[in-house]
């Protein structure tokens, strides 16, 4: 019998610097999240280490003793007394290898190499961290171009720098064919970066075209409606979705587990017929170029007629959720699309005690929010009716008269529109309907009650 082999874990730290202007909950938040960001990649993290400094230090950006604390730390060789190695009476020598550090700040090149030579691990700053998330996670052909325009745009600035450190190779020389008279390696890879940036927009744009006429036909549909889930990442957006619509939509407790939208039609259907698409998760601090690349996902936000902004009830930042979701759909244009404000996971906020306090604060300063769980079928059945009653909203209702001779014509009506009563006599059937008022009053001048 073939023996499983498991995939070794890789294990990796954390490192950051708190500047004067960050509050410690908004540090410890920042934090959080970039764990959560290297557990997204496969990475376990064995420590975390934080400085307090005025500055990021410009030739490493953390401080000297900080730098030689991590070194000891990868080292298995615990500085005088700070801390064991919580690995290092492992069975396997090497199952406490560092591999990474994960930084939570943009460096540059030369503060990489320099705190990845002085610690021993490989460095990932937050924007790297982020763009290769996003590089493994988009399956549509539209969204692995918007990823490779953001690369490309992180490693464009970056090249004059890598260039002067790697010495003489990034410096002036003539040469033949595709590269111009004294044009440099640096100069000839930028170039090369803006030509592969302009192809992929025009690709992008062309799908951009296509995506746009297929919105047109879908919000075209009589009776139909559109409805777009945003918020912060791991806000349970994607249970909600499921919930909402009865659909197999990948639900896993990792940051950005997709970034393709996703549409599916509310279940069960309603009058008017409504779908809900869900959109990439929003996040501190992510990088504006990838925000700008991903405008087609972000752009369900701006075509829909209604908002559910989703906010994890038990996050205890869950205020700075808020403020990062309203900026992001300001930078789209989205802020005045309505919206239903969500608090889901008010399951997670301790005893029943503990709930109803938390649920009383959140209606108190959000008088018109939904409190809930999505994994509640009572909530989210309320959380529907909120949803099919801002539809109908501005629908009108009318009496229209079927007679016997033109029962062919019963299909037209109720395509259009939703049947609230019938009553029938001798003559025909006479239907109370509700609808868009411009299918209701098309219906009355073909079977208005005279």
């Amino acid at each position: 019998m073939r023996k499983e082999v498991k995939e070794k874990p890789k294990y990796a730290i954390v490192a950051a610097v708190q500047l004067p202007n960050v509050s410690d909950i908004e540090f410890e938040a920042s934090l959080a999240e970039l764990r959560d960001l290297a557990k997204t990649l496969g990475y376990q993290i064995t420590a975390t280490f934080t400085q307090k400094r005025s500055s990021f230090d410009a030739t490493a950006y953390l401080g000297k003793g900080k730098r030689e604390e991590m070194r000891a730390f990868v080292d298995s060789e615990p500085a005088p007394g700070t801390f064991e190695h919580p690995l290092h009476a492992a069975a396997d020598p090497e199952a406490g290898k560092i591999e990474a550090i994960f930084v939570d700040h943009e460096i540059s090149p030369s503060q990489a190499r320099d705190l990845e030579k002085e610690v021993g691990a490989e460095v990932l700053d937050r924007t790297m961290v982020i763009l290769e998330i996003f590089h493994r996670h988009a399956t549509s052909r539209a969204a692995r171009a918007q990823v490779e325009i953001a690369r490309l745009g992180y490693m464009a600035p970056r090249l004059r720098e890598a260039a002067k450190l790697a010495g003489p190779q990034g410096r002036q020389r003539s040469g033949t064919g595709g590269r111009g008279a004294g044009e440099s390696h640096t100069e000839l890879d930028k170039r090369k970066i803006r030509d592969h940036i302009a192809e992929l927009q025009k690709e992008i744009d062309a799908m951009d075209v296509e995506r746009k006429t297929q919105r047109s036909r879908r919000q075209g549909r009589q009776g139909l409606a559109t409805v777009a889930l945003v918020g912060y990442t791991n806000a349970g957006k994607s249970t909600l979705m499921r919930a909402l619509t009865g659909s197999d939509v990948l639900v896993e407790n990792k940051l950005f587990a997709t970034l393709d939208t996703t549409v599916r039609a509310l279940h069960p259907e309603s009058r008017p017929r409504v779908l809900v698409s869900d959109t990439v998760g929003f996040i501190k601090n992510l990088p504006h170029g990838l925000v700008a690349s991903f405008k087609s996902t972000l752009e369900e936000a701006l075509d829909a007629a209604l908002l559910l902004h989703v906010i994890d009830a038990s996050d205890p930042g869950f205020e700075r959720q808020l403020a990062v979701t309203d900026k992001v759909l300001a930078e789209i244009g989205a802020q005045e699309v309505p919206r239903i404000r969500v608090f889901n996971k008010i399951d997670h906020v301790g005893d029943a005690a503990a709930q109803a306090e938390r649920e009383a604060a959140l209606r108190a300063a959000w008088p018109d929010c939904i409190v809930m769980s999505a994994r509640r079928a009572d909530d989210v059945t309320l959380l529907r009716e909120a949803i099919i009653d801002f539809f109908r909203q501005d629908q009108v209702e009318a009496e229209l008269f079927l007679p016997w001779s033109a029962q062919q014509q019963r299909s037209q009506i109720f395509a259009s529109c939703e049947v609230l009563d019938e009553r029938a006599d001798e003559e025909g059937a006479l239907l109370r309907v509700r609808g868009e008022r411009e299918a209701v009053e098309r219906l009355k001048e073909q079977f208005g009650k005279t």
